[in-house]
């Protein structure tokens, strides 16, 4: 399919360009540096549009019944479900990620998001008793949703889910860089009947359209997927109004192998998932926590794992990884990997410029650098790309102290073949979520950060909540 047109905004049930004619943000391919489409420069003008339309749906949407809105969210999963192969290829366009993962990731984990929410939805209770007193939620209000660019349509429904299976009403701020996906989910919002004004998305950048939902004295909720930065900017312009913020925001997420780990197993699992998404994951796993004596036994396995990852185009089915997403990304990376050869890290492979043979394109060599002590700038800071570090230690303890020397605290991974001693090392991580032995995805595990990592969870009845009020009403049940 070609690219979906992007000139219009979607507010009060139909589409509608913006208040002012400006010119659109270009969107330019990773891959091949080409401009593929533009994007409507929403203002404040649209948001106080949409933010009015969502007031006025409130009322009405909040007093559905949970089976209404089941049944909302039921017909929203199946366009999902007819509409993969768009969604996938739109994915693959705006941001670069190879179709296989996109196909394998992007999009079930998008759509894993309706399903939970559903599950959820139909036994939670809204009402709970507690003696005489009834503990009511209740949906929270007009939600302003803003989501990256990294996971554009995993991260959309993260947020829309819950929010609709609350009650609330949503005006959605996508992403200006990865905004096609956005623009066939919304359209897909239309056409399983959404009432008008439940649900409205507003394109923009973020200091034009994010600030003025942040700051809108009508917005009762921000909920902000994105950079620490954009995530304190959001916190400072919503504190006037004293709105709710949820915030996920960066990472630096530790994966330590304990010594009795199996090597050959989860070293090569460890660099796929530091380098899932090419590294652009604000919970990979980047900072690989090592025994010292070990250390040159797990470069090698590493290294080896690295060569096999195939760099190239998006669309050619044995692509591991795609280009960066966008030339910002592109240049961070380059600058990090330049900055970890300065610091004196050790290359074990990749380092600066594009792989051999690719002369265009936001593409990185996979990099990874060992011998990194934990006060360098490449072991602290999210440097966002495939960039790994090895960070070698002597005991238990310096692993654990260097897993949570970190302003971040989002993920983290634990390897050892004695599952109590990964338990106990796992009570001591300071992360949201930290996964032992590289278990499955769990979609209804609470997702969500320590420190400057952020506040709120998503995911499952943790997301729900998020969205909801409580009120206790004293004397609701009779002594």
């Amino acid at each position: 399919m070609g690219m979906p047109r992007c000139d219009q905004l979607y507010l009060d049930g139909g589409w509608r360009l913006p208040a002012k004619p400006v010119a659109a943000i270009p969107i330019v391919s990773p891959s091949t540096e080409e401009v593929i489409g533009s994007v409507a420069r929403g203002s404040a003008l649209d948001v106080d549009i949409a933010v009015a339309a969502a007031r006025s749906a409130f009322a009405s949407f909040s007093t559905t019944s949970p089976t209404e809105r089941i049944n909302l969210l039921k017909r929203i999963l199946a366009l999902l479900e007819e509409r993969f192969d768009d969604l996938a290829d739109a994915i693959g366009h705006e941001m670069g990620s190879a179709v296989a993962f996109v196909r394998a990731s992007h999009v079930p984990f998008g759509l894993a998001h309706i399903r939970a929410a559903i599950e959820v939805l139909e036994t939670y209770s809204f009402i709970k008793k507690q003696g005489t007193t009834a503990i009511a939620k209740e949906a929270i209000g007009v939600c302003g949703l803003i989501t990256p660019w990294n996971w554009p349509l995993y991260q959309i429904t993260a947020k829309i889910s819950p929010a609709l299976a609350a009650g609330c009403t949503i005006v959605l701020k996508p992403s200006e860089l990865s905004p096609f996906s956005a623009h066939l989910f919304a359209q897909i919002m239309h056409d399983a009947g959404t009432p008008p004004g439940v649900f409205n998305m507003v394109t923009g950048t973020g200091e034009a359209v994010g600030a003025a939902l942040a700051s809108h004295v009508d917005v009762d909720m921000i909920s902000i997927t994105g950079s620490t930065r954009a995530g304190v900017l959001v916190a400072q312009a919503a504190a006037p109004t004293v709105k709710r913020v949820t915030q996920e925001l960066g990472g630096k997420s530790p994966n330590i192998l304990l010594d009795d780990a199996d090597f050959a197993r989860v070293v090569p699992l460890g660099v796929a998932a530091a380098f899932r998404n090419v590294g652009q994951s604000c919970s990979a796993p980047t900072r690989m926590i090592v025994p010292a004596g070990r250390l040159s036994q797990i470069e090698e396995l590493a290294r080896t794992v690295a060569a096999q990852m195939t760099v190239g185009d998006p669309f050619d089915k044995a692509t591991v990884l795609g280009p960066v997403a966008n030339p910002a990304q592109f240049d961070k990376v380059q600058a990090m990997i330049g900055l970890g050869i300065a610091e004196g890290a050790k290359l074990v492979c990749g380092g600066p410029g594009r792989p051999e043979g690719l002369s265009k394109g936001y593409f990185v060599k996979p990099t990874i650098f060992s011998e990194v002590h934990p006060g360098m700038r490449i072991a602290q800071e999210e440097i966002f790309g495939p960039v790994l570090c090895l960070v070698p230690y002597e005991d238990e303890h310096e692993a654990i102290r260097i897993a949570n020397d970190t302003v971040y605290g989002l993920g983290a991974h634990i390897q050892s073949s004695d599952l109590d001693q990964a338990r106990r090392v796992a009570g001591k991580i300071r992360a949201g979520q930290v996964h032992i032995n590289h278990p499955a995805w769990d979609g209804f595990a609470p997702f969500g950060g320590y420190k400057q990592s952020g506040n709120g969870r998503e995911y499952g009845v943790f997301g729900l909540e998020e969205y909801l009020e409580t009120k206790a009403i004293l004397g609701y049940f009779p002594a």
